[in-house]
């Protein structure tokens, strides 16, 4: 019997390597799939629209859980290896280092090359922002935010529930994220629908931001990037944030990169003002894109190896 933990590493490695190709058929648009086909059928009933979102997250990650398990109980009873394979897949579709850091070094790569209009390009993908008009300042700023920002979510957090419940408990994070991906926004359609898919986005959330602050403190420590501003950048700045918790992984990097994030930026037209986090008034480069990449990939290894090394103790001690 193959131990839990090496499928794990498996999964990791296997991102690491291949990361999201598009031609493979992925979880998560499955779960984008059933997601959006409940709201359809739930906005056709007469229920208030606050308790049909309550409803739609129990069916969306309820059943993405539901069938991961399945997946997992049917391989295993037709070979022990074919369960091992579908952990293994389940797994890797809930991880995304490779593809975020891939996506921050071809922005980094088209500012080196001097084509502004393909870095605007290519970070685009990456943000929600308008970026049509972004400076090199700004390009630089948005990619290395992006990778701050989705540390945790396309990150540390599948890690942290994969540890926790395997591939079940990270389909059902991942459930929940795309929901708040989907429904989770303060504007008249989902105000009431995605309230339940947002606040339970924030309570998976919590631990998971919280303790990947402590690695991203280890994983500078070991770059030799700023360790003692970390806890001061998040002291000061984490609940500024808009969100509960992105505020922790981004004032982590803001603090180890010396630079501030946030000020100034537009959103279909519409300018808005971030609440600057830092405590330093570095501006972001190509340089702190590559270093923003390289804090992201070994504050991903290092939970893992932290995780699996806790597991076994508490394992051991009981």
């Amino acid at each position: 019997m193959v131990p839990a933990e090496a499928l794990l590493l498996a999964s990791y490695l296997l991102d690491l390597i291949v990361g999201d190709p598009r031609w493979m058929p992925h979880p998560v648009k499955g779960i984008g799939w059933l997601a959006l086909h409940t709201e359809a059928l739930l906005r056709r009933t007469a229920l208030p629209l606050r308790l049909a979102g309550i409803l739609a997250v129990l069916v969306v990650v309820g059943g993405s859980a539901g069938i991961a398990g399945l997946l997992v109980m049917l391989a295993a009873g037709v070979h022990p290896w074919a369960g091992m394979a579908v952990t293994i897949y389940l797994l890797y579709s809930c991880f995304a280092v490779k593809d975020l850091g891939d996506h921050a070094v071809v922005v980094e790569r088209a500012i080196d090359a001097g084509d502004i209009e393909l870095a605007r390009q290519k970070v685009s993908f990456m943000v929600g922002r308008d970026t049509a008009f972004l400076t090199v300042g700004g390009i630089a700023l948005a990619a290395t935010e992006s990778v701050a920002e989705n540390s945790v979510d396309g990150v540390t957090a599948p890690l942290f529930y994969a540890l926790l419940f395997g591939p079940v408990g990270a389909i059902a994070y991942k459930a929940i994220n795309t929901l708040d991906s989907t429904f989770g926004y303060k504007n008249e359609r989902y105000l009431e629908f995605g309230w339940a898919a947002a606040k339970l986005d924030d309570l998976a959330n919590y631990l998971p931001a919280r303790v990947t602050v402590i690695v991203i403190a280890l994983a500078a420590a070991l770059s030799n990037l700023q360790f003692f501003d970390i806890f001061q950048a998040v002291r000061q700045g984490a609940r500024r944030h808009a969100s509960p918790n992105s505020g922790y992984p981004e004032c982590a990097f803001a603090g180890a990169l010396g630079v501030t994030f946030g000020g100034r930026r537009s959103y279909g037209g519409e300018l808005h003002n971030a609440p600057l986090l830092g405590i330093r008034t570095g501006e972001c480069s190509p340089l702190t894109i590559r270093q923003s990449v390289r804090l992201m990939r070994l504050t991903a290894a290092l939970f893992l190896v932290l995780g699996v090394g806790v597991k076994i103790i508490v394992q051991f001690a009981l």
